[in-house]
């Protein structure tokens, strides 16, 4: 079972939601790269729960590095980083794996695993493990700030409600800062309504929006190797994700050429276009816009049917524990996180070829 991201630069994901810790192995950072722990720890309380309108899993997530750094910097050695576990709690889990959650990947992991799974809030395959990402991908932001990408994401939907909005820096609302979404409207009617989801004992779908700056004319590659194709692998793999849309989207099937085309024209930084981001997976000079779209949580406290595997027979299920209502506000470090490690390491690919 691989559970590694990228070519060049290689993220891999290790540990399980309610084992001993989880973590991330860093591979191909270049050395002598500036380790901003102070952004580490800042990126990490972003996604951690316990905030928020998150679960309310009680987790510190403070970051133990353990070797490729010296002295503030990268040494060019693999770089190990682990987050201990400090508020599990198997005994939420107990009904598993003989009832099944709907909507998890319970039943599946164990029958792909012959039954050696670790079932206890899923596992190897929990959202707990995106802390790995977001602690790798801000060691490479340096990276990134070297060549003038900046990579945005804001929440840009929760059921109904949406914003057209795009994510930017501006001082957040409460509401705001709560939900991640920049639109501070649209923020208040988007906690009312997790709020009042989360009392009847459901969950609700999202969705977040986000942008890349500064992408170069040309950079990227055709075919399987492009901006598009390389983002939308990794992106799927944010837990929870349903769709993924570049541009306008499955809006473009609705559009006529002579709509959707957008033409080139002389910018500050030379040829560009005010349209998409990417083509035939290269960057066009305009910024690259990005939509995820988040199922509801599959943990909701209702009563739910699902099948007793031992008996055969189909059992009512209520789950307790400590679930997220909505995904989209802790998944928008996540999706920053990975478009993050996907450009740092299409940037280091290209400067090997240039070699």
């Amino acid at each position: 079972m691989s559970m590694t991201l990228g070519q060049r630069l290689r993220t891999t994901l290790f540990g399980e939601s309610h084992g001993p810790a989880v973590g991330a192995l860093l591979e191909g950072v270049p050395a002598g790269i500036p380790i901003d722990i102070e952004f580490l720890m800042e990126e990490l309380q972003r996604r951690r729960p316990g905030s928020g309108i998150a679960s309310l899993r009680k987790e510190t997530d403070e970051c133990e590095i353990l070797s490729g750094v010296y002295q503030g910097c990268s040494t060019g050695g693999p770089i190990l980083l682990l987050i201990r576990n400090q508020d599990a709690r198997a005994s939420d889990y107990s009904f598993l794996p003989d009832k099944p959650r709907p909507g998890h990947a319970d039943l599946p992991a164990m029958v792909n695993s012959s039954g050696a799974a670790d079932p206890r809030g899923g596992g190897a395959n929990s959202a707990r493990l995106t802390a790995g990402l977001v602690a790798a991908a801000s060691l490479v932001k340096p990276l990134l700030d070297e060549h003038g990408i900046i990579i945005k994401a804001h929440v840009s939907s929760i059921g109904s409600i949406s914003t057209d909005m795009e994510p930017q820096d501006i001082p957040l609302s409460e509401s705001s800062q709560r939900v991640r979404c920049c639109d501070p409207e649209v923020a208040e009617e988007m906690l009312a309504e997790v709020i009042r989801i989360r009392r009847s004992g459901d969950s609700i779908g999202s969705q977040v929006s986000l942008v890349i700056n500064g992408l170069p004319l040309g950079f990227g590659a055709p075919w399987f190797e492009g901006l598009e194709p390389v983002l939308a692998h990794a992106l799927m793999s944010t837990p929870g994700a349903r769709a993924i849309e570049f541009g306008s989207g499955i809006a473009a099937s609705k559009a006529l050429g002579s709509e959707h085309n957008s033409p080139w024209y002389l910018g500050n930084q030379g040829p560009t276009t005010d349209g998409d981001g990417a083509l035939g997976g290269m960057a066009t000079g305009a910024p690259l816009r990005i939509t995820l779209t988040l199922k509801p949580p599959s943990s909701i406290t209702k009563v739910q049917k699902t099948l007793n595997i031992s008996s055969g027979v189909q059992e009512e299920l209520q789950v307790g524990g400590r679930h997220d209502p909505v995904l989209a506000p802790r998944a928008v470090p996540v999706v920053e996180a990975i478009c993050r490690l996907v450009i740092s390491d299409m940037i280091l690919s290209r400067g090997e070829e240039d070699e």
